[in-house]
């Protein structure tokens, strides 16, 4: 007979696994910003980090003065985007000098985990089947009960046709 399998713990575990491995690998991983006086480039125009600031402030002028219309709104979401872009687009992720042994370690409790957890959320139940369903007593029993149900309308056919 096998045995029902715990979902919370497994769950859990999961859960455990994948914040433990995020965990090592950000303590791994470090980040650093590049410099902010020279810029960045978009689309082979150099752009300089205080210029990135100007969409932004023309945005929040032009909504004050205008009651805040609708162009001036997007003006002001533009010049947001572009910030945020040029905080992205500066900055430097890396990975830390690591054994083989750590880096299949941070691999496996993270993805490990993401399986147990993605199992448990959406694994989903068989409709309608209970986890002994397969066994064949019950297959056997099922089969009798259909049959004798089966048998019953049967006679109750028969019994409208005599009337």
């Amino acid at each position: 007979m096998k045995r029902e399998k715990n979902e919370l713990l497994q769950f859990l575990a999961g859960l455990l696994m994948l914040g433990a491995g995020l965990f090592i690998f950000m303590q791994k991983v470090t980040v650093s910003s590049g410099l902010f006086g020279f810029g960045f480039s978009l689309g082979g125009l150099h752009v300089s980090n205080g210029l990135i600031i100007v969409p932004f402030i023309i945005g929040i002028v032009w909504m004050f003065a205008s009651d805040g219309s609708f162009a001036a709104k997007i003006v002001t979401a533009a010049g947001v985007l572009i910030i945020i872009l040029a905080v992205i687009m500066t900055t430097n992720i890396y990975l830390q000098r690591i054994t083989l042994y750590e880096w299949i370690l941070i691999l496996v409790l993270i993805f490990g985990g993401a399986g147990l957890l993605a199992k448990i959320l959406f694994g989903g139940r068989r409709s309608g089947r209970t986890p002994h369903a397969d066994t064949p007593e019950i297959e056997q029993t099922s089969r009798r009960i259909s049959d004798r149900a089966q048998s019953v309308e049967d006679e109750l056919e028969r019994l409208k046709k005599d009337r």
